[in-house]
């Protein structure tokens, strides 16, 4: 799938750079002809320029005027087109008039005699014999050649430059397609364990739905368990379709976060009564350190939910008579948020992944069952907020997590 995608970019690339890379050439070409024939021009005006500025014609025969450049060969035509021999120059030019006959006035052109090229300006001025027509001329072989050698070089160097743009392309269609495929790759993974997922509590309710109908005699008193089994597996099932919603809808944008102003220590010690009865019951002991108030500009209800996340973690992953502490503060730039435990901590290789979807540990290191979701909705939430995570564990003695916000939620 991926390998038509990049032969196309790279084919779409490689025509961006290989137009590029012409115009370029296009440019260095004839800005380079234009100042080669800009000087050729301006001593032909110079040359002709001489019988256009005299106030009256000569009135004893035709005079040749003397030439200032001597690379330029002046040329005498009657009304006719008939070459004048008042010049030895002229000369030269015997039996190839045809070729080298003006046929454009008052306008530099080329013309080709031979072996050789020329550059010309013809024009018409009045004498005591007539109208003539005087022709600057001037061979401009050495400027055809330079101009020559100019394109084979940048016939070479485009072709080079082809050859480089296609290569260029095929690289950088490769890195441009490398999200794409991690996105790909993650998705695929995603949907995989997604049904994974869902697919065991399923597995589980239908199992024991079979069971109570192969018994229909029997009270529930007697299937007591079968039926607690379902019970859970549906709230477990419907836990983790409300992640999946969760995850999809913030992966599309389609959550909003609305922000408001609350107390941030006044949250904390709500969480904390709400969980004070269960960690009791449970053993465990939960503190709190939330003296000073703590202002926070952000989505009170994400916020509540990430605290949960982050709690029922640290709850099921700590033992009995263990220690969970809950704590939240302020700085002259930054809120935070920190949750310790005393728990059986996270290995030091698990650690960069933590945060990812559906990732769980050592599942030997405990009996706790859960979907691997909640940490990332967790990270889904701190990043909504412009938070920076901080996370440290030693196993057997437990983690601790601290979340940094600023203060200024632009």
């Amino acid at each position: 799938m991926f390998q038509k995608t990049h032969i196309r970019l790279t084919v779409i690339i490689s025509l961006v750079f290989i137009v590029l890379i012409s115009i370029l050439g296009s440019i260095v070409y004839f800005y380079t002809e234009h100042q080669l024939y800009r000087d050729v021009d301006r001593s032909l005006f110079e040359a002709v320029g001489r019988f256009q500025e005299q106030d009256s014609p000569p009135r004893e025969g035709f005079q040749p005027l003397q030439r200032k450049d001597p690379r330029i060969i002046l040329l005498y035509w009657d009304g006719k087109n008939r070459l004048l021999k008042e010049n030895r120059e002229a000369a030269l030019f015997l039996g190839s008039e045809r070729q080298i006959a003006p046929r454009v006035k008052n306008h530099p052109n080329d013309i080709d005699s031979g072996d050789f090229t020329f550059r010309y300006l013809a024009v018409t001025v009045d004498t005591n014999i007539g109208k003539i027509t005087v022709q600057a001329i001037r061979n401009v072989n050495s400027e055809k050649e330079l101009l020559n050698r100019l394109l084979l070089i940048m016939l070479i160097g485009i072709g080079a430059g082809v050859v480089c743009a296609v290569l260029a392309g095929y690289f950088l269609a490769g890195r441009a397609l490398v999200p794409i495929k991690k996105a790909w790759q993650k998705q695929q993974q995603f949907v995989s364990d997604a049904s994974h997922e869902l697919r065991t509590p399923l597995a589980v309710i239908q199992a024991k739905t079979d069971v109570l109908f192969r018994t229909p005699s029997n009270t529930i008193q007697d299937r007591i368990l079968d039926i607690s089994t379902i019970s859970n597996e549906s709230r477990r099932l419907s836990k983790l379709v409300a992640n999946l919603l969760t995850l999809a809808r913030s992966d599309s944008d389609q959550l909003e976060v609305k922000k408001t102003t609350f107390r941030l220590d006044e949250l904390v010690k709500e969480i904390e009564q709400q969980y004070e009865e269960i960690v009791e019951y449970q053993g465990k002991t939960l503190q709190i350190n939330a003296v000073e108030p703590v202002s926070f500009f952000g989505d009170k209800e994400r916020i509540h939910q990430l605290i949960v996340i982050l709690l029922d973690n640290a709850i099921k992953y700590t033992n009995e008579s263990g220690f969970i502490k809950l704590s939240c503060g302020q700085s002259g730039s930054a809120v935070f948020l920190k949750i310790e435990d005393n728990g059986i901590g996270i290995a030091k290789e698990d650690l960069p992944k933590i945060f990812d979807r559906f990732y769980q540990g050592d599942k030997s290191r405990t009996n706790q069952e859960g979907t691997g979701l909640g940490l990332s909705i967790a990270k889904w939430i701190i990043e909504k907020h412009h938070g920076k995570p901080r996370v440290t564990s030693t196993l057997g003695e437990g983690t601790t997590i601290e979340i940094h916000f600023p203060k200024s939620q632009k």
